[in-house]
Parts: structure tokens; C-alpha cells; sequence
């Protein structure tokens, strides 16, 4: 058997299930660890990253559904998946909604729940619910974030698809979302699937479900995402990286509204409003071969366009007042502010990673302020800093290669001179020193390993 990788916390009140998951989870080659309570499960995740949690529904104390949101909030890239003895779909919908990664019934078969831990591994970091600043991206005063959401509000009466199209960082998720809210299905799920962190066959199964016995570890029947955005949204993100194969069934689905789950052949209708987003050029897809026309029509019935931060500068000022209000209160509360030259420097530059970058460098000013205003000179220093370990140069970032190094040994050599000043500006706080660095906690520990900083 091929040996997996990753670590796994397991949380389950009855000693004897979480012994027997630990057990058979090493027995795949993952590193796995149980504990019996909520509160420890929190307190673990406190001294140290896991790539995945897999937990009991049903606890004292902090039960499942409420170590799931809690999870979400302080480390929303590890998934989680919740087991239950008393499974159903109306508990699946409520566990997917609140942003577990997987759901399982107990007593679980030991193949069964191997390709659900292997199957949210492969698509981790996974995020269901909306990041803590998904509203600030809607703080705007230009007009086309106007005409977007003019858009979106028109839209969101009828079920016609809607796709959501701009670079990296725009807000497609969140227009995704506000799409929903503002729809008469709003009560409803808003469930999402990344179609590009899966393969097919993972893809496939995760839209569509499965029933007992459709494949090797399918020990019971699942429902897909589809059956568990009925009489809400799906949300289909990155869909111009998926497949032909799956662009074929993926056409049937938005055509004939139907669904079949894998090992089944009885239809069932899908009550669903599809969105979907990407930032592929797809009609230049189209042309290529590589992306189905009709499928690409079938998507384009209402286009959204999300503009460019660099298209809506007068965005900048209150998108970066938003973010700083938000990252003091998650820092301390010390009440940091921007003065008016620290607004100005912002709103000269171009921002390529859109407001996604704008929001993190704000997190990074309130993290590093000696104070409570943020001037231009703490911008411009920050600025340099980033500047410096983008492209690899500079004394700071250079130092320890030689002049005739390769350009990956000035890459290595940058990459630890970055990992060590995030390291000491953070006082070895190593989920801050991750949000410093604009990457995830797995990411931070992989590389402090690669670079052998782990001590």
C-alpha cells in the first residue's frame, strides 16, 4: 500500500474509536494522535499544526460542530472532518454549511475512512466558510464595484448560472456569496467546490456522491456536493482548470439539471443555482481546443467581471481603513490607524495580487507598528522588505551565496534570510511569523524544515 503523508488529530470521547483511527491511520503511513476532548483537540492545535482533524460529532464540552467553527476561525487551513453515529443528510447539509471538509458515518469501514482522510489531504488547505475579511472586499466607492453589484442584485432573482471572472485576489468568492445572500435562496447552503485541487475521479465523486459498493472503500452511500447545495447554491471556483471528461459531466448537470450518484443509475433532479468562477481566459480556451464551447455557454449566461485593484484606486484608501480596523482587533485591539501620507503611499502602488495582497501588507503594518498611526515611512520600509524577498536581492537577501551561485541557491539563500526576519520580527511565533510571510502554518513548517530551522 502506498504510504500516505500528513498528520492527523483525532477527536473522539470514546477512548477506544479514537485508538482504533490512530491505529489505523499509522497503519497508512500518516502521523496520527488522539485526544478525547474539544478542549484538548484546541489546545494541541495551539502548540502545533495538523493537516487534518477528524472528529466525533457528538462530545461534552466542545462538541464537533462547535471545535469545527472554531477551527475555521483560528486555522482556516486545516480541514476537518466529523464522524457520527447518527448520521443523516440533514446532518451532512448543516456539517458541510458550517465548513467540514468531509462527513462519515460510524461504525466506519477501515477503507472507507482512508480515502476520506487521503481525499481531504489531497485537497487541503480547504475552506468552506468565508474568511474573517471576506466583507471588507465589498468596501468600495468606485464605480465598478458598482456595477458589479447592480449586476449581482439583478442576477440574484432568477437561477440563471452566473459566472465570476478576474485575476487572482478580486473578490470572486465573495461576489459568489453576495450572489447568494441576496437571493431568495439565501436560507438555503452555499456549498463550494474547488475543482482544481481535485483530480477527476476525486472531482467527480465530490460533486455527484456515491452509492455503497460504487468503488474500492466505498463502504456507504455519500452524498455529493450537489445534493447538499439542493435549494441553495453551488459554488463551482476555478472551473476553467477542470478536464474534458469532466466538462462533459459537468455539461449534462447544467443542461439537463440532473444528477446521477457514481454506482447508481437512477437520475435525481438538482435544485440548485450554480455560480462559477475563474480567471482563465476561456474563449481563448475555446479556440485552443481545450475548453468545451457549449459548456462555456452554458456557464456564460450571466458574466460578472471583477475589476483590478490598479482599475479602482479610489478603492485603496477605505479597503486599507477596513482592513487595519480589522487586523488591530485581531492583534491586541490596540486601535492602529494609517495617517494621511500612509493612505497616499498606499494608494500609489499597483497592487498585482489585487485585494487580497492590500489586505495582508495592512495585517503586516499593524503587526510591526511600534506604535498606534502608521506612517509613510512604515509603509516604504515594508514596501522595500517585500520588494527585497520577491526578487531574492539585495545584501540582506543575498547574503551566504556566492557571486557565482546558481539562481536557485540565491533563491534558497533569500527564502531563509525571509523565514528567519519573520522568525525574530515575531518573536518565534511561528502563526504569525506565517502571516508576516503571506503563507499558510503547513507551508511555514515545511519550509523551516526544508531549510532546517525547526529547532
Amino acid at each position: 500500500m502506498e504510504r500516505a503523508k500528513g498528520t492527523v488529530l483525532v477527536v473522539d470521547d470514546d477512548a477506544a474509536v479514537g485508538m482504533v483511527l490512530q491505529a489505523i491511520l499509522a497503519q497508512a503511513g500518516l502521523s496520527a494522535e488522539h485526544v478525547e476532548s474539544g478542549e484538548r483537540a484546541l489546545s494541541r492545535l495551539r502548540e502545533r499544526p495538523f493537516d487534518l482533524v477528524v472528529s466525533d460529532v457528538r462530545m461534552p464540552g466542545i462538541d464537533g460542530l462547535s471545535l469545527l467553527a472554531q477551527v475555521a476561525e483560528k486555522s482556516p487551513e486545516t480541514p476537518v472532518i466529523l464522524m457520527t453515529a447518527h448520521g443523516s443528510v440533514p446532518l451532512a447539509v448543516e456539517a458541510m454549511k458550517a465548513g467540514a471538509a468531509d462527513f462519515v458515518l460510524k461504525p466506519f469501514d477501515r477503507e472507507e475512512i482512508l480515502f476520506t482522510v487521503r481525499k481531504a489531504l489531497a485537497k487541503a488547505p480547504a475552506q468552506e466558510t468565508p474568511p474573517p475579511s471576506a466583507k471588507a472586499s465589498w468596501v468600495s466607492r468606485s464605480k465598478g464595484m458598482e456595477e458589479v453589484e447592480a449586476i449581482l442584485r439583478k442576477a440574484a432573482l432568477g437561477i440563471a448560472t452566473v459566472l465570476v471572472r478576474g485575476e487572482s485576489g478580486t473578490g470572486k468568492e465573495l461576489a459568489a456569496r453576495s450572489l447568494h445572500q441576496m437571493s431568495p435562496r439565501r436560507d438555503g447552503p452555499f456549498v463550494k467546490v474547488h475543482c482544481a485541487a481535485l483530480p477527476d475521479t476525486l472531482l467527480e465523486s465530490e460533486l455527484f456522491g456515491y452509492e455503497k459498493g460504487a468503488f474500492t472503500g466505498a463502504a456507504s452511500r455519500k452524498p455529493g456536493r450537489v445534493e447538499l447545495a439542493q435549494g441553495g447554491t453551488l459554488f463551482l471556483d476555478e472551473i476553467g482548470d477542470i478536464t474534458p471528461a469532466t466538462q462533459v459531466k459537468l455539461l449534462r448537470l447544467l443542461q439537463d439539471r440532473e444528477f446521477e450518484l457514481l454506482g447508481s443509475s437512477q437520475s435525481r433532479k438538482a435544485d440548485v443555482r450554480f455560480v462559477a468562477a475563474t480567471h482563465q481566459p476561456l474563449e481563448q480556451r475555446v479556440r485552443e481546443g481545450t475548453f468545451r464551447e457549449d459548456l462555456f455557454y452554458r456557464l456564460n449566461v450571466v458574466p460578472v467581471w471583477m475589476p483590478p485593484l490598479r482599475e479602482r484606486p479610489e478603492d485603496i484608501e477605505p479597503l486599507a481603513k477596513h482592513f487595519c480596523q480589522e487586523a488591530s482587533q485581531l492583534h491586541g485591539g490596540a486601535g492602529v490607524t494609517l495617517d494621511g501620507a500612509a493612505l497616499a503611499r498606499l494608494r500609489q502602488e499597483k497592487w498585482p495580487g489585487n485585494v487580497r495582497q492590500l489586505q495582508n501588507f495592512i495585517e503586516r503594518l499593524v503587526v510591526l507598528s511600534d506604535g498606534q498611526v502608521v506612517s509613510e515611512s512604515d509603509v516604504d520600509r515594508e514596501l522595500r522588505r517585500s520588494d527585497l524577498h520577491e526578487v531574492g536581492a539585495g545584501s540582506g537577501a543575498t547574503a551566504g551565496a556566492s557571486a557565482d551561485a546558481s539562481l536557485d541557491d540565491h533563491r534558497r539563500t533569500a527564502e531563509k534570510a525571509a523565514l528567519i526576519e519573520a522568525l525574530n520580527r515575531a518573536r518565534n511565533n511561528r502563526t504569525l511569523a506565517a502571516r508576516l510571510l503571506g503563507i499558510s502554518r503547513r507551508t511555514l513548517y515545511n519550509k523551516l524544515e526544508e531549510h532546517g530551522l525547526m529547532g
